[in-house]
Protein backbone atom coordinates (compact mmCIF):
# COMPACT_ATOMS: atom_id res chain seq x y z
CA UNK A 1 0.00 0.00 0.00
CA UNK A 2 1.74 3.62 -0.88
CA UNK A 3 1.39 6.52 1.50
CA UNK A 4 0.47 9.76 -0.36
CA UNK A 5 2.53 13.30 0.44
CA UNK A 6 0.54 16.43 1.04
CA UNK A 7 1.17 17.73 -3.10
CA UNK A 8 1.21 21.31 -1.91
CA UNK A 9 5.32 20.40 -0.72
CA UNK A 10 5.49 19.02 -4.47
CA UNK A 11 4.11 21.02 -6.47
CA UNK A 12 6.88 24.20 -6.59
CA UNK A 13 9.14 21.45 -8.35
CA UNK A 14 6.50 19.58 -10.36
CA UNK A 15 5.36 21.40 -13.99
CA UNK A 16 2.30 19.59 -13.78
CA UNK A 17 -0.60 19.21 -11.32
CA UNK A 18 -2.05 16.22 -13.05
CA UNK A 19 -0.53 13.73 -16.09
CA UNK A 20 -3.68 11.85 -17.14
CA UNK A 21 -2.33 8.11 -19.46
CA UNK A 22 -5.44 6.82 -20.85
CA UNK A 23 -7.63 6.40 -24.09
CA UNK A 24 -7.86 9.12 -26.79
CA UNK A 25 -10.85 8.84 -28.71
CA UNK A 26 -13.21 11.00 -30.52
CA UNK A 27 -16.72 11.30 -29.20
CA UNK A 28 -19.66 11.54 -30.73
CA UNK A 29 -22.90 12.25 -28.28
CA UNK A 30 -26.45 12.15 -30.00
CA UNK A 31 -29.82 11.76 -28.24
CA UNK A 32 -31.81 8.86 -29.44
CA UNK A 33 -34.90 7.63 -27.98
CA UNK A 34 -35.30 3.86 -26.42
CA UNK A 35 -36.35 2.18 -29.57
CA UNK A 36 -32.98 3.27 -31.22
CA UNK A 37 -31.46 1.36 -28.22
CA UNK A 38 -33.69 -1.49 -28.91
CA UNK A 39 -33.19 -1.47 -32.91
CA UNK A 40 -29.57 -1.56 -32.55
CA UNK A 41 -29.62 -4.32 -29.62
CA UNK A 42 -27.76 -2.19 -27.07
CA UNK A 43 -27.58 -2.55 -23.51
CA UNK A 44 -28.80 1.09 -21.95
CA UNK A 45 -26.21 2.49 -19.53
CA UNK A 46 -23.30 0.37 -20.80
CA UNK A 47 -20.65 0.01 -22.59
CA UNK A 48 -19.53 -2.23 -25.49
CA UNK A 49 -16.43 -2.34 -27.64
CA UNK A 50 -17.53 -2.72 -31.33
CA UNK A 51 -15.84 -3.35 -35.10
CA UNK A 52 -14.12 -0.57 -37.03
CA UNK A 53 -17.54 -2.26 -39.33
CA UNK A 54 -19.87 -1.62 -36.65
CA UNK A 55 -18.51 1.59 -35.88
CA UNK A 56 -19.23 3.01 -39.52
CA UNK A 57 -22.82 1.12 -39.52
CA UNK A 58 -23.72 2.99 -36.15
CA UNK A 59 -22.45 6.77 -37.11
CA UNK A 60 -24.52 6.45 -40.13
CA UNK A 61 -27.32 5.68 -38.42
CA UNK A 62 -27.37 8.14 -35.56
CA UNK A 63 -29.11 11.34 -35.72
CA UNK A 64 -26.75 14.20 -35.73
CA UNK A 65 -24.49 15.10 -32.44
CA UNK A 66 -21.51 16.78 -31.18
CA UNK A 67 -18.35 15.22 -32.04
CA UNK A 68 -15.50 16.59 -29.72
CA UNK A 69 -12.01 14.42 -28.94
CA UNK A 70 -13.11 12.51 -25.57
CA UNK A 71 -11.83 9.43 -23.49
CA UNK A 72 -12.44 9.36 -19.65
CA UNK A 73 -8.66 10.26 -18.87
CA UNK A 74 -8.74 12.78 -21.25
CA UNK A 75 -11.90 13.85 -20.03
CA UNK A 76 -10.73 14.69 -16.87
CA UNK A 77 -7.57 16.25 -17.79
CA UNK A 78 -9.68 19.03 -20.21
CA UNK A 79 -12.05 19.14 -16.81
CA UNK A 80 -9.18 19.98 -14.73
CA UNK A 81 -7.83 22.26 -16.80
CA UNK A 82 -10.82 23.99 -17.10
CA UNK A 83 -10.63 24.49 -13.55
CA UNK A 84 -7.08 25.62 -13.37
CA UNK A 85 -4.74 22.68 -12.99
CA UNK A 86 -1.76 22.76 -14.93
CA UNK A 87 -2.66 19.29 -16.83
CA UNK A 88 -0.83 17.01 -19.42
CA UNK A 89 -1.65 13.46 -20.99
CA UNK A 90 -0.92 10.59 -22.81
CA UNK A 91 -2.95 8.72 -25.50
CA UNK A 92 -2.24 7.04 -28.22
CA UNK A 93 -3.95 8.42 -31.81
CA UNK A 94 -3.44 7.82 -35.62
CA UNK A 95 -2.36 10.45 -38.08
CA UNK A 96 -5.68 10.96 -39.51
CA UNK A 97 -8.84 13.67 -39.69
CA UNK A 98 -10.14 12.29 -36.32
CA UNK A 99 -6.86 12.12 -35.20
CA UNK A 100 -6.51 15.62 -35.58
CA UNK A 101 -9.61 16.45 -34.23
CA UNK A 102 -8.43 15.21 -30.70
CA UNK A 103 -5.15 16.74 -30.89
CA UNK A 104 -6.76 20.38 -32.06
CA UNK A 105 -9.89 19.94 -28.97
CA UNK A 106 -7.32 18.74 -26.36
CA UNK A 107 -4.64 20.95 -26.86
CA UNK A 108 -7.39 24.20 -27.17
CA UNK A 109 -8.35 22.77 -23.52
CA UNK A 110 -5.26 23.86 -22.12
CA UNK A 111 -3.66 20.08 -22.23
CA UNK A 112 -0.41 19.73 -22.78
CA UNK A 113 -0.43 16.28 -25.71
CA UNK A 114 2.94 15.03 -26.57
CA UNK A 115 2.39 11.94 -27.58
CA UNK A 116 3.59 10.68 -31.44
CA UNK A 117 0.32 9.90 -33.66
CA UNK A 118 0.53 6.11 -34.86
CA UNK A 119 1.15 6.00 -38.63
CA UNK A 120 -0.12 3.71 -41.18
CA UNK A 121 -2.12 1.41 -38.78
CA UNK A 122 -5.44 1.54 -37.00
CA UNK A 123 -6.90 4.50 -37.21
CA UNK A 124 -8.39 6.64 -34.30
CA UNK A 125 -10.62 5.69 -31.36
CA UNK A 126 -14.51 6.88 -31.91
CA UNK A 127 -17.05 6.44 -29.06
CA UNK A 128 -20.65 6.13 -30.16
CA UNK A 129 -22.80 7.51 -27.28
CA UNK A 130 -26.81 7.44 -27.29
CA UNK A 131 -27.86 9.62 -24.72
CA UNK A 132 -31.99 8.57 -24.16
CA UNK A 133 -34.19 11.10 -22.84
CA UNK A 134 -33.82 9.99 -18.87
CA UNK A 135 -30.05 11.23 -19.10
CA UNK A 136 -28.68 7.44 -19.52
CA UNK A 137 -25.80 7.65 -21.95
CA UNK A 138 -24.58 4.20 -23.56
CA UNK A 139 -21.22 3.51 -25.16
CA UNK A 140 -20.08 2.20 -28.43
CA UNK A 141 -16.61 2.10 -28.64
CA UNK A 142 -14.37 1.28 -32.03
CA UNK A 143 -10.65 1.48 -29.76
CA UNK A 144 -8.50 1.67 -33.10
CA UNK A 145 -5.15 3.39 -32.58
CA UNK A 146 -5.65 3.44 -28.57
CA UNK A 147 -4.94 0.01 -27.98
CA UNK A 148 -1.19 0.57 -29.12
CA UNK A 149 -0.41 2.54 -26.23
CA UNK A 150 2.74 1.30 -24.72
CA UNK A 151 5.77 1.45 -22.82
CA UNK A 152 7.26 3.19 -25.92
CA UNK A 153 5.05 5.98 -25.34
CA UNK A 154 5.17 6.24 -21.51
CA UNK A 155 7.07 9.81 -21.38
CA UNK A 156 8.82 9.14 -18.20
CA UNK A 157 10.53 12.27 -17.96
CA UNK A 158 6.98 13.85 -17.91
CA UNK A 159 5.90 11.38 -15.02
CA UNK A 160 8.73 12.34 -12.77
CA UNK A 161 7.49 16.11 -13.41
CA UNK A 162 3.75 15.71 -12.67
CA UNK A 163 2.09 16.01 -9.01
CA UNK A 164 -0.39 12.92 -9.87
CA UNK A 165 -0.49 10.03 -12.77
CA UNK A 166 -3.93 9.60 -13.15
CA UNK A 167 -4.70 5.93 -14.78
CA UNK A 168 -7.54 4.88 -16.78
CA UNK A 169 -8.89 1.98 -16.74
CA UNK A 170 -10.71 1.35 -19.84
CA UNK A 171 -7.02 1.38 -20.90
CA UNK A 172 -6.17 -1.65 -18.66
CA UNK A 173 -7.14 -4.29 -21.88
CA UNK A 174 -4.26 -4.10 -23.84
CA UNK A 175 -1.21 -5.96 -22.34
CA UNK A 176 1.22 -3.46 -23.23
CA UNK A 177 -1.19 -0.53 -21.54
CA UNK A 178 -0.70 -2.82 -18.44
CA UNK A 179 2.75 -2.65 -18.74
CA UNK A 180 2.66 0.98 -19.27
CA UNK A 181 0.92 0.93 -16.01
CA UNK A 182 3.16 -0.67 -13.69
CA UNK A 183 6.11 1.50 -15.29
CA UNK A 184 4.77 4.90 -14.90
CA UNK A 185 3.60 3.70 -11.93
CA UNK A 186 7.08 3.16 -10.45
CA UNK A 187 9.02 5.96 -12.29
CA UNK A 188 6.39 8.36 -10.02
CA UNK A 189 6.97 6.93 -6.93
CA UNK A 190 10.79 6.86 -7.68
CA UNK A 191 10.37 10.62 -7.99
CA UNK A 192 8.27 10.94 -5.17
CA UNK A 193 4.49 11.71 -6.66
CA UNK A 194 1.32 9.75 -6.16
CA UNK A 195 -0.33 7.93 -8.80
CA UNK A 196 -4.31 7.60 -9.15
CA UNK A 197 -6.53 5.00 -10.68
CA UNK A 198 -9.85 5.51 -11.86
CA UNK A 199 -11.93 1.61 -12.19
CA UNK A 200 -13.93 3.08 -14.92
CA UNK A 201 -16.34 0.44 -15.73
CA UNK A 202 -17.47 -2.08 -13.66
CA UNK A 203 -17.33 -4.80 -16.63
CA UNK A 204 -13.66 -3.73 -17.24
CA UNK A 205 -12.92 -4.93 -13.55
CA UNK A 206 -14.57 -7.83 -13.97
CA UNK A 207 -12.62 -8.49 -16.83
CA UNK A 208 -9.04 -8.44 -14.76
CA UNK A 209 -10.14 -8.50 -11.26
CA UNK A 210 -7.33 -10.32 -9.73
CA UNK A 211 -4.66 -7.90 -12.02
CA UNK A 212 -6.89 -5.17 -10.85
CA UNK A 213 -6.36 -5.76 -7.26
CA UNK A 214 -2.66 -6.09 -7.65
CA UNK A 215 -2.44 -2.94 -8.92
CA UNK A 216 -4.55 -0.97 -6.69
CA UNK A 217 -2.85 -2.68 -3.58
CA UNK A 218 0.86 -2.35 -4.35
CA UNK A 219 1.06 0.65 -6.73
CA UNK A 220 -1.89 2.80 -6.23
CA UNK A 221 -2.00 6.03 -3.74
CA UNK A 222 -5.85 7.41 -4.92
CA UNK A 223 -8.45 5.74 -5.93
CA UNK A 224 -11.60 6.42 -7.76
CA UNK A 225 -14.62 4.26 -8.27
CA UNK A 226 -18.82 4.49 -8.37
CA UNK A 227 -20.57 1.89 -6.68
CA UNK A 228 -20.71 -1.09 -8.96
CA UNK A 229 -16.80 -0.79 -9.82
CA UNK A 230 -16.26 -0.78 -6.07
CA UNK A 231 -17.73 -3.53 -5.59
CA UNK A 232 -17.17 -5.47 -8.24
CA UNK A 233 -13.63 -5.25 -7.03
CA UNK A 234 -14.13 -6.49 -4.15
CA UNK A 235 -16.54 -9.17 -4.88
CA UNK A 236 -19.11 -7.96 -1.99
CA UNK A 237 -22.94 -7.25 -2.79
CA UNK A 238 -22.84 -4.35 0.32
CA UNK A 239 -20.95 -0.97 -0.35
CA UNK A 240 -20.16 -0.55 3.09
CA UNK A 241 -18.15 -3.68 2.80
CA UNK A 242 -16.34 -2.83 -0.21
CA UNK A 243 -16.03 0.44 1.39
CA UNK A 244 -13.67 -1.34 4.32
CA UNK A 245 -11.70 -2.89 1.72
CA UNK A 246 -10.71 -0.16 -0.15
CA UNK A 247 -9.88 2.10 2.63
CA UNK A 248 -7.43 -1.16 3.98
CA UNK A 249 -5.67 -0.90 0.36
CA UNK A 250 -4.89 3.08 -0.49
CA UNK A 251 -4.16 5.59 1.36
CA UNK A 252 -6.85 7.51 0.04
CA UNK A 253 -10.21 6.50 -1.76
CA UNK A 254 -12.83 8.58 -3.48
CA UNK A 255 -16.27 6.64 -4.21
CA UNK A 256 -18.67 8.08 -6.09
CA UNK A 257 -22.55 6.89 -5.55
CA UNK A 258 -24.27 9.50 -7.99
CA UNK A 259 -26.96 11.23 -6.59
CA UNK A 260 -26.33 9.82 -2.67
CA UNK A 261 -22.91 12.19 -3.06
CA UNK A 262 -19.42 10.73 -2.80
CA UNK A 263 -17.45 8.87 0.53
CA UNK A 264 -13.94 10.33 0.86
CA UNK A 265 -11.57 8.03 2.81
CA UNK A 266 -8.34 8.65 4.04
CA UNK A 267 -7.03 6.22 6.90
CA UNK A 268 -9.56 6.64 9.77
CA UNK A 269 -10.62 9.95 8.13
CA UNK A 270 -14.03 9.13 6.56
CA UNK A 271 -16.09 12.31 4.55
CA UNK A 272 -19.23 12.12 3.10
CA UNK A 273 -19.83 14.89 0.27
CA UNK A 274 -23.52 15.42 -1.02
CA UNK A 275 -24.18 15.27 -4.72
CA UNK A 276 -24.84 18.53 -6.21
CA UNK A 277 -28.68 19.66 -7.28
CA UNK A 278 -29.03 19.41 -10.91
CA UNK A 279 -31.26 18.51 -13.42
CA UNK A 280 -29.92 15.14 -15.38
CA UNK A 281 -29.65 16.07 -19.19
CA UNK A 282 -26.38 13.57 -19.96
CA UNK A 283 -24.64 11.29 -17.48
CA UNK A 284 -21.69 11.23 -19.68
CA UNK A 285 -18.57 12.03 -18.40
CA UNK A 286 -19.92 12.81 -14.50
CA UNK A 287 -17.24 10.59 -12.93
CA UNK A 288 -14.41 11.67 -15.25
CA UNK A 289 -15.66 15.64 -14.50
CA UNK A 290 -15.97 14.48 -10.57
CA UNK A 291 -11.63 13.18 -10.51
CA UNK A 292 -11.08 16.73 -12.36
CA UNK A 293 -12.63 18.43 -9.47
CA UNK A 294 -11.11 16.43 -6.92
CA UNK A 295 -7.49 16.28 -8.17
CA UNK A 296 -7.42 19.94 -9.45
CA UNK A 297 -8.59 20.92 -5.39
CA UNK A 298 -6.02 18.32 -3.91
CA UNK A 299 -3.49 19.88 -6.04
CA UNK A 300 -3.84 22.79 -4.71
CA UNK A 301 -3.36 21.84 -1.22
CA UNK A 302 -7.57 22.08 -0.08
CA UNK A 303 -8.89 19.50 2.25
CA UNK A 304 -10.70 16.13 2.00
CA UNK A 305 -14.11 17.96 1.84
CA UNK A 306 -12.95 21.14 -0.36
CA UNK A 307 -11.89 17.64 -2.67
CA UNK A 308 -15.22 16.18 -2.92
CA UNK A 309 -17.00 19.11 -3.36
CA UNK A 310 -15.43 20.61 -6.35
CA UNK A 311 -15.52 17.01 -7.60
CA UNK A 312 -19.91 17.15 -7.06
CA UNK A 313 -19.64 20.60 -8.45
CA UNK A 314 -17.65 19.60 -11.67
CA UNK A 315 -19.91 16.51 -12.04
CA UNK A 316 -23.18 18.40 -11.84
CA UNK A 317 -21.74 20.75 -14.27
CA UNK A 318 -20.89 18.09 -16.65
CA UNK A 319 -24.57 15.86 -16.31
CA UNK A 320 -26.52 19.61 -16.84
CA UNK A 321 -25.71 19.34 -20.87
CA UNK A 322 -25.06 16.74 -23.64
CA UNK A 323 -21.14 15.87 -23.41
CA UNK A 324 -18.76 14.86 -21.23
CA UNK A 325 -16.56 18.28 -20.46
CA UNK A 326 -18.74 21.44 -19.30
CA UNK A 327 -19.24 24.31 -21.26
CA UNK A 328 -19.77 26.37 -18.31
CA UNK A 329 -16.96 28.77 -16.58
CA UNK A 330 -15.06 26.93 -14.43
CA UNK A 331 -12.96 29.27 -13.46
CA UNK A 332 -14.56 30.26 -9.94
CA UNK A 333 -15.45 27.15 -9.11
CA UNK A 334 -12.40 26.51 -7.15
CA UNK A 335 -12.47 30.21 -5.14
CA UNK A 336 -16.11 28.84 -4.18
CA UNK A 337 -15.92 25.72 -2.73
CA UNK A 338 -15.34 25.88 1.14
CA UNK A 339 -12.56 23.90 2.97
Amino acid sequence: MSHPVSPASELSAARFDILGIGNAIVDVVAPTGDDFLSRHDMRKGGMALISAEQAEALYRAMPPGQESSGGSAANTCAVAAALGARVAFLGKVAEDQLGAVFRHDITAAGVHFPTAPLQGQAPTARCLIAVTPDGQRTMNTYLGACVSFGGTDLDESLVADSAVTYLEGYLFDPPLAQEAFHRAAKVAHDAGRLVALSLSDAFCVDRHRAAFRDLVRDHIDILFANEAEICSLYEENEFEQAVRHAGADVALAALTRSEAGSIVLRGAERVEVAAAPVQVVDTTGAGDAYAAGFLAAYAAGRGLRACGQLGSQAAAAAIAQYGARPRADLSAMMAAIQE
